[in-house]
């Protein structure tokens, strides 16, 4: 049986699927960010860097009550599910960049 007619996970129509699911793209589907307001921009570039909604508090002499309704807007207006897909979305626009700070 040759490789391309394989039902194997590893044959070659497969690694392409894989390719093009995780394959970098210039920008996600959707990806308005000028829909966000300055401080809203300000609040998704620091969760890409991974803080949680007591540090973006700290950091931005917020309550969390109010972090929380930025991170919801932005969920909203953005139309993602979850912080995860915000972190996603920040580096596929470039708003942040890996090792960058």
């Amino acid at each position: 049986m040759r490789e391309a007619d394989s039902p194997s996970p590893f044959g070659r129509h497969s690694r392409r699927r894989r390719h093009e699911q995780f394959a970098p793209r210039s920008a996600a589907p959707g990806a308005d960010l000028s829909s966000l307001t300055p401080r809203e921009l300000e609040v998704l570039g620091l969760i890409a860097h991974g803080l949680s909604n007591a540090e973006l508090a700290a950091a931005l002499t917020l309550s969390e009550a109010t972090v929380k309704t930025h991170v919801a807007r932005i969920l909203a207006k953005l139309q993602l599910r979850d912080r995860v897909q915000a972190v996603v979305l920040a580096y596929e626009t470039g708003l942040v960049a890996p090792g960058g700070s």
